[in-house]
């Protein structure tokens, strides 16, 4: 994980498989005084790879290409102000895009545990009822 912003120590850290975002701040030093925890969901299972970006206060989430996304970043992450990541989402996050109910939500965990995460986006139209109408639907919205 590549951890930025209000820690300690920003930089590279290795994290077991399964460890949480709180695990990746904990392990650049901890957040410093500035840090807005509360913009982190601190509890979400990280997927490898990950910048971790830890805002100060009144801080504004960076924006392009090169902004961190993921599910503290939107809707479900590691940065503020992104897409929700296919591969560490819940269910329930899932429900809140756009033409995700439960049931399409469950396939699509249900997907990812059975063959593993999604190598793209368009992975998704592996998953049933998810056809090119509903994967535009989402594609600004979610990320791998």
């Amino acid at each position: 994980m590549h951890v930025v912003g209000a820690v300690e120590r920003p930089g590279v850290v290795r994290l077991a498989v399964g460890s949480r975002v709180l695990d990746a701040v904990e392990s650049a030093g901890g957040a410093t005084d500035e840090a807005d925890l509360a913009r982190l969901n601190l509890a979400r299972v990280l997927a490898d790879g990950e910048q971790v970006v830890v805002l100060r206060a009144g801080e504004e989430a960076p924006s392009g290409p090169e902004a961190p996304s993921g599910p503290d970043a939107g809707p479900g992450t590691t940065g503020g102000g992104g897409a929700l990541d296919l591969n560490g989402a819940t269910a329930g996050e899932l429900e809140a895009l756009p033409g995700i109910g439960p049931v399409l939500a469950q396939r699509i965990v249900e997907h990812r545990e059975a063959y593993g995460p999604f190598a793209s986006v368009d992975g998704l139209l592996e998953v049933s009822g998810v056809g090119p109408a509903v994967l535009e639907k989402l594609r600004s919205g979610v990320r791998v």
